[in-house]
């Protein structure tokens, strides 16, 4: 498939899923420290756990990333338990708020601008904090055009024969930010778009029938 091809077949599966879903409103989050928690939160389990570690450091008011980078790391690991490995998550968020401390005042926005590139290089050199979970922090806690890839993204382009099952996340990363209009709105409703239809569709197991890209070539075993 051309790149010319892949970028309109992008494009299309954006319009039928955004007719077909409606806007997202993503991130599920009250505050960009919110987003930054739940980001680092999810990592390899279901957000319904990260959704009740969640509400244990709000009903604690402890959901505050200055608190969190002075909490007892033992204290802090018990309050999220629920989000699973929760010692190693414990640490990751402490060392992302941490650094938010040392580097920035503990001014968020002030982090996350600036030049995209190094901001981004910024976030990935901090313990525990990938591709993924980098780009979800600066497109929805900061705004920025930086499109988030993850296993759901690349199952429906798998089953769609547009990347296979090796493919690097900067080089799906690449497809979607050359297919879209370089716009934070866009890249947010495109994420979230793709991960309602792996939920709906696109699952471990494909529901392929009343799905939005059925028309499309596919093969739902892959």
């Amino acid at each position: 498939m051309s790149e010319t091809d892949v970028t309109n077949l992008l494009r299309t599966f954006y319009d039928e899923l955004h007719a077909a879903y409606g806007p997202q409103n993503w991130w599920p989050a009250d505050s960009p420290q919110e987003v930054v928690v739940g980001a680092i939160l999810t990592q390899n389990t279901a957000w319904t756990n990260v959704e009740k570690a969640i509400a244990s450091l709000k009903n604690s008011r402890c959901l505050d990333l200055r608190r969190i980078a002075a909490m007892n790391t033992h204290k802090l690991a018990e309050m999220i338990r629920s989000a699973g490995t929760y010692r190693v998550k414990a640490r990751r968020l402490q060392a992302f708020a941490q650094w938010l401390v040392d580097r920035h005042d503990g001014d968020l926005a002030r982090a996350l601008s600036g030049d995209l590139s190094a901001v981004r290089r910024e976030l990935l050199a901090l313990p525990g904090i990938g591709p993924e979970t980098a780009d979800a922090i600066l497109l929805y806690a900061g705004g920025r055009r930086s499109f988030v890839v993850d296993a759901y993204t690349r199952r429906v382009l798998r089953r769609h024969y547009i990347i296979d099952g090796v493919a690097f996340y900067a080089d799906v990363k690449a497809l979607f930010e050359a297919a879209l209009p370089a716009d934070v709105q866009t890249y947010n409703e495109c994420h979230a778009l793709l991960v309602e239809l792996a939920k709906r569709h696109c699952r471990g197991q494909a529901v392929c029938e009343g799905c939005p890209l059925e028309r499309f070539r596919h093969d739902g075993g892959l």
